[in-house]
């Protein structure tokens, strides 16, 4: 299951978002027969591929807070 997709953090998968709100508009037949299959494993890659980038992001900065604190304990002789 995918989190809330009308989010600021989805915004540049909306447009595929957007397709799969439509597919899900034609009813439950037409989703319960996976006639919105393709649509939403499009959706759930452009979803993986944004927290990608957020956490490499957030490893990136991770990182830099490390080694800031690891030369603030060399300093101090620690």
């Amino acid at each position: 299951m995918h989190p809330h997709l009308h989010n600021k953090n989805s915004l540049a998968c909306r447009d595929v978002i957007a397709a799969l709100d439509e597919c899900h508009s034609r009813g439950f037949l037409h989703k319960a027969t996976g006639g919105c299959n393709d649509i939403k494993s499009k959706v759930n890659k452009c979803l993986l591929q944004e927290r990608a980038k957020v956490q490499a992001e957030n490893r990136a900065l991770a990182k830099a807070k490390r080694d800031r604190i690891n030369k603030e304990l060399k300093d101090l002789g620690l």
